[in-house]
């Protein structure tokens, strides 16, 4: 039977991240929610046991999957009012210790699994004259140490929002690129941090490296985080959105500071 009701897909809804946050908050909104994972016995029970959330098996680096995905949205509705891109992943290593193969399924899950997401559903969010939300990082827009792949993801995805922002407005969707600052998930805990090749020349600060908080010192409650994310798709936000713990901060601080400065952050 059609949905009457707004619609809204998740992508990384397992449980710890702030994909569930996401659900609960457009879910509470009156939306109808279609909350994936790759897993789909790591999303909360609470989400499979609402009324109005389908939960859907989804790796957004495999198109059969996303194909597959796809074709379940569309027994519901042939209309995607909000798509969030939230599925992602961190990595902690040096950019001349990781191997090109782990930096290229870091930006097949982080950047083209986005874009794969965006070209299937394309046709939905057409339909409905619907908006998208691509959640970046504050590492898209500071050179944090040790992150450079990751930071490389991140700056993609939001210089590539800032342009599909312009492709698709003709088309009647509206494009965010959340700008994320510290979320009170368990991110740091799932941070990849490969195995140190023998020969780095960072083992000196290989504990460093390895060392990862259990929590963000600046972490914003996921469900704040989310309405607020909300409230922007609700009021019709188009562009960049600087959301999270200290990411005003950053923003401000790349105004003003000199680049020596930001460096000195970075570290």
């Amino acid at each position: 039977m059609a949905l009457t009701r707004k619609t809204c897909l998740v992508t990384g809804c397992s449980a710890g991240g702030v994909g569930p946050a996401f659900a609960e908050a457009f879910k509470n909104k009156g939306y109808h929610v279609f909350a994936t994972a790759r897993t789909p016995s790591k999303v909360p029970q609470s989400l499979h046991d609402a009324p109005n959330v389908t939960v859907i098996a989804l790796d957004v680096t495999s198109m059969e999957s996303i194909s597959s995905a796809l074709e379940e949205v569309r027994k519901h509705t042939e209309k995607l009012d909000v798509l969030i891109n939230n599925a992602g992943l961190g990595l902690n290593m040096p950019g001349l210790d990781t191997s090109i193969d782990e930096a290229k399924k870091l930006f097949d899950l982080n950047f083209f699994g986005v874009l794969a997401m965006m070209q299937a559903f394309s046709p939905m969010l057409v339909a409905a004259r619907g908006c998208v939300v691509n959640n970046s990082s504050v590492g898209g827009v500071v050179p944090f140490a040790f992150s450079s792949i990751y930071n490389a993801t991140k700056a993609a995805l939001i210089q590539a929002g800032e342009t599909w922002r312009l492709e698709m407005a003709p088309l009647g969707v509206r494009v965010i690129s959340l700008i994320t600052g510290g979320i009170a998930t368990k991110f740091f805990i799932n941070l990849q941090i490969l195995t140190f090749p023998e020969n780095s020349y960072y083992h000196s600060v290989k504990d460093i490296i390895e060392e990862i908080p259990e929590e963000n010192p600046y972490g914003m409650k996921p469900e704040l985080f989310a309405q607020d994310v909300l409230n922007q798709v609700e009021k019709g936000t188009t562009g960049k959105h600087w959301v999270g713990g200290g990411a005003s901060l950053v923003r401000w601080a790349l105004w003003l500071l000199p680049q020596g400065a930001i460096v000195r952050i970075s570290l």
